[in-house]
């Protein structure tokens, strides 16, 4: 299932915000026993996030009023980095599920007012998306 897959690629993403690489033991133990189609999502997310990782964070910052990227919660970032790439560079996925997950992930993983902070950082991205990508692909 993709939600599996994405609340993963959060796990995965975290462990490399606080450790700065890639455990493959953590890798193979989240994705045992996923199909081909769950790990390919999965990877799509954590090689995109990776490969955008720049343009994803100062986009995020830029919306995190009163927040510099060091300054959000490193699980909250990790959340924010995989929805955000969902929004912008996976047309598949709609904007309202990427957020709608992420909500749900901040409840789970993390603090009381990140669902709120998170959904908010998200809807600026949705709203700004197009200038976004023109930025992005001009850079």
């Amino acid at each position: 299932m993709r939600k599996t897959a994405r609340e993963n690629a959060f796990k995965l993403t975290f462990e490399q915000l606080i450790g700065g690489a890639r455990n493959e033991l953590t890798y193979n133990a989240l994705t045992s026993g996923f199909n081909e189609e769950d790990k390919l999502y999965l990877d799509t997310l954590l090689d995109g996030v990776t490969s955008e990782k720049a343009f994803l964070t100062k986009t995020i910052a830029s919306f995190a009023r009163g927040f510099t990227a060091e300054r959000i919660y490193k699980i909250d970032l990790a959340i924010l980095l995989i929805a955000t790439y969902e929004i912008l560079f996976l047309p598949d996925v709609p904007d309202k599920v990427s957020v709608n997950e992420a909500v749900e992930l901040a409840k789970t993983y993390s603090t009381d007012n990140s669902p709120s902070f998170i959904n908010g950082v998200l809807a600026s991205v949705i709203k700004e998306k197009e200038n976004l990508l023109n930025e992005r692909n001009e850079d």
